[in-house]
């Protein structure tokens, strides 16, 4: 019996009419968190999305993916990153427009399979957002130091001691991010403009300056990868005892699982659902239609920059720059770069909005400290876990080179997604009658089409990726149990001592 109910404790959920109106408290109450406000139209989650999904992916991960282990086919590799993030955004679609709430997937996990699995999603998009903060903050730095050839002993990457570009650009921004909602959205929407403007850019001009005979062969035939170990593997070669291979069918998948980085930071939109006007139509066109361009864009970019260099002569550092110089348009190569600078910054920004929202989230249902989930009285924001949240990306940008880690990143997006894809096909069959202002089509076939989509490029992640990631996991179980478990408001409310509680 002790048994069944430390169990029960564990998968708690939480009623989705209470997630609903969980905001029309009354504002009196004593530990009520104010509302965030509602600014947000779907032009605003559009730019959002599209200014933290076209960023590192575009800029950086497209050499590396291309001259590593796709070739040419790198444009597969994209596309089959986007198919993979549209099936899910067509799951977060119908939960963040019926569900509107600024812990997404977490919160899709505490409805649904409990509190344990909502805790860990939490966590998880904690690590992916912090560390994607991170990693772009460095590559922002490097790409600001390419331009105005500044120290590298500071805005270097190997270079460096102490990455100083990439402490100013996170605590900047972290400003920006507390100071509210609507500042964050000018300043993400200006920067959106910009960048979408240099892909288009990089489209027109290439386009003319593409050779055929550099996407032949489109699949480069497969090879023995050099210099790996055992643990660089992806998981399923490790486990079937194949050897490490680049190229061919293989890296094209392997590649796709790494590019899925890229994609990787569109479910900060549904965090904005508490903040958006009319999320029931605003949250599904924001989530489709920010994929829509991205994965448009980065066919085309990949196209172009495939065809203006030969695979094998592509930089990994500033791949789009360095082919417009190889070209002989050197003019063009620092048009990109500066415009780079400004990419990077919006999703760096975007990041930063994205935790904070989640740290909330965390705090209001007592699984964190109430305290630093509070919301500002003149900023509308939830200030103390937004400075918190920048100081830490800050340190990391600092000291801890993190391009190794974008793997981090793709495999903690992809759980979310395997999470939010059994959310959708859970909910439909405990909220039946539950309003639903967009239904995801031919449920179950496309969450579990979607899901098992996840699981495949997961797979392809590397051994010691998923080492992390479990260590990670490990230790927010550790802060789970001493702290989350016993001060959640589930607890506190004894949810837990009524079987099936809050379906």
């Amino acid at each position: 019996m002790a048994f069944r109910g430390s169990l029960r404790q564990l998968v708690r959920t939480k009623d989705v009419d209470h997630v609903i109106h969980q905001n029309d408290a009354d504002p009196t109450e004593e530990g009520h968190h104010a509302r965030l406000d509602r600014r947000l139209t779907v032009w605003d989650l559009m730019g959002f999305g599209i200014g933290i999904v076209i960023g590192t992916g575009i800029f950086t991960l497209t050499g590396t993916a291309a001259k590593d282990n796709a070739g040419p086919a790198v444009m597969i590799s994209f596309l089959i990153a986007g198919i993979v993030a549209m099936l899910a955004a067509l799951c977060y679609a119908e939960l963040a427009a019926a569900v509107p709430t600024a812990g997404s997937s977490y919160t899709y996990a505490y409805t649904t399979i409990g509190e344990i699995f909502a805790w860990i999603i939490a966590w998880d998009l904690i690590l992916e957002f912090a560390l994607g903060a991170a990693v772009v903050a460095r590559g922002w730095s490097g790409y600001l130091q390419g331009v105005f050839d500044l120290p590298k002993a500071f805005f270097g990457e190997e270079d460096s001691t102490i990455n100083l570009g990439a402490v100013f650009i996170v605590v900047v921004l972290g400003f920006v991010a507390a100071m509210g909602i609507r500042e964050s959205k000018l300043v993400t929407n200006s920067l959106v403009v910009i960048k979408v403007s240099i892909c288009l850019f990089i489209i027109g001009v290439g386009l003319f300056y593409v050779s055929l005979d550099n996407q032949t062969p489109y699949i480069p035939p497969s090879e023995k990868a050099e210099g790996a170990s055992g643990l660089k593997q992806p998981l399923w070669q490790w486990v079937t005892g194949i050897d490490q291979t680049a190229y061919g069918v293989t890296g094209v998948l392997v590649a796709a699982a790494i590019v899925f980085f890229a994609y990787s930071g569109f479910e900060a939109v549904a965090n904005l659902g508490e903040e958006t006007k009319d999320p029931a139509k605003d949250m599904p066109r924001g989530l489709i239609g920010t994929l829509v361009i991205c994965t448009v864009l980065y066919v085309a970019v990949c196209f172009v920059l495939t065809g203006m260099v030969k695979y094998t002569n592509l930089s990994t550092g500033e791949p789009l720059a360095d082919a417009f110089d190889q070209a002989g348009l050197g003019w063009a190569g620092i048009i990109i770069g500066t415009a780079a600078v400004a990419g990077l910054t919006s999703v760096i920004l975007v990041d930063i909005v994205a935790m904070g929202r989640i740290g909330f989230a965390l705090c209001r249902d007592g699984l964190l400290p109430p305290a630093i989930g509070r919301i500002h009285p003149k900023f509308h924001t939830p200030v103390v876990i937004t400075v918190g949240t920048t100081v830490a990306v800050a340190i990391l940008g600092a000291f801890v080179p993190l391009a190794v880690l974008a793997e981090m990143v793709s495999i903690g997006t992809l759980f979310a997604f395997l999470v939010v894809s059994v959310a959708v096909v859970v909910l439909r069959r405990t909220k039946p009658r539950m309003k639903r202002p967009f239904r995801t089509p031919q449920v179950p076939l496309l969450p579990i089409v979607s899901g098992v989509l996840c699981i495949a490029l997961m797979t392809n992640l590397a051994v010691e990726t998923w080492l992390r990631f479990l260590v990670w996991l490990a230790l927010g179980l550790v802060v789970y149990f001493v702290y989350g478990r016993h001060h959640s408001k589930l607890h506190a409310s004894g949810a837990d001592a009524r079987d099936g509680a809050g379906r």
